[in-house]
């Protein structure tokens, strides 16, 4: 129970991170989005119907069949955060003062809704529209998600430009880029750090070393070498960025020859990290 009230929490602050970017950013200066979203404001700006009215009714019928071909398990959280964003949309709709500057509410656009969308899909809701069409492409087509999303975002955003302009629809590429950088920041986690695999005939008395004088922990995987077959351990080590020097000096001080790969982990949880 703890677990769905955290997760509906949260998805109900990034409903309204995401509704007031929308509002204050996107339709206050006349850019578009892709999926629905985009759909939603298009009508918006040719009917003067409201985004969050237009987006709810949009997505009802994909509800329907959602909640029957995907399980209602797999809904509930998509069908939570799409009426979030309809409420939200509809109580920030007075926050449209436009900006000068259109690069800087692209900008500002991409950020905020990535932050606000990043936040609803880390805790495991969407807001509807492209992302049931592509999971229901894929349960029975076979399509991939991912290249379904992609392919219905560039659809609506080439047919935005007819509406809204080459040049509108220029910045709207701007802000959806930056917000798919900012949805994976938020989604990865802020805290990274790195994981160094260390190969080398020493690894015990590496790892030893590593515990003793950084406190961090190490382990030991069995391996065995390609070019001669012999048997050999291999040392796998996560530390924060700042400490990657120091477990570099100590493979250095007891092996020269060791061979380090070095690379970017996210989301690190466990013992000396993120609980």
């Amino acid at each position: 129970m703890k677990y769905h009230i955290k997760n509906i929490f949260f998805i109900t602050i990034g409903a309204f991170i995401f509704s007031f970017g929308l509002n204050y950013f996107t339709i206050a200066n006349h850019l578009s989005e892709g999926g629905f979203t985009g759909i939603s404001l298009l009508i918006n700006y040719k009917t003067g119907l409201s985004t969050s009215l237009v987006i709810l009714l949009l997505n009802i019928p994909l509800f329907i069949v959602g909640w029957f071909k995907l399980g209602r398990h797999s809904m509930l959280y998509t069908i939570i955060g799409t009426l979030l964003v309809s409420f939200f949309l509809w109580l920030t709709e007075g926050f449209n003062e436009p900006l000068q500057d259109l690069l800087l509410a692209s900008l500002y656009a991409g950020v905020t809704i990535g932050i606000g969308l990043g936040i609803i899909f880390r805790y495991g809701g969407t807001t509807g529209g492209v992302d049931i069409i592509a999971r229901l492409a894929f349960k029975y087509k076979g399509w991939s998600i991912g290249r379904t999303m992609f392919l219905f975002d560039a659809f609506v955003i080439a047919i935005s430009a007819i509406y809204i302009g080459r040049e509108r629809a220029m910045y709207t590429l701007i802000a959806v880029f930056l917000g798919a950088r900012v949805i994976d920041f938020v989604q990865e986690g802020a805290y990274a750090a790195k994981a160094a695999t260390i190969i080398s005939d020493h690894a015990p008395e590496i790892a030893a070393k590593i515990m003793n004088e950084m406190g961090r922990g190490a382990t030991l995987l069995k391996g065995k070498g390609g070019y001669t077959g012999s048997d050999k351990e291999v040392l796998y080590c996560v530390v924060s960025r700042n400490e990657l020097s120091r477990i570099k000096n100590i493979v250095h001080s007891i092996d020269e020859r060791a061979f380090v790969v070095v690379n970017d982990v996210h989301d690190v949880l466990g013992e000396g990290f993120e609980k």
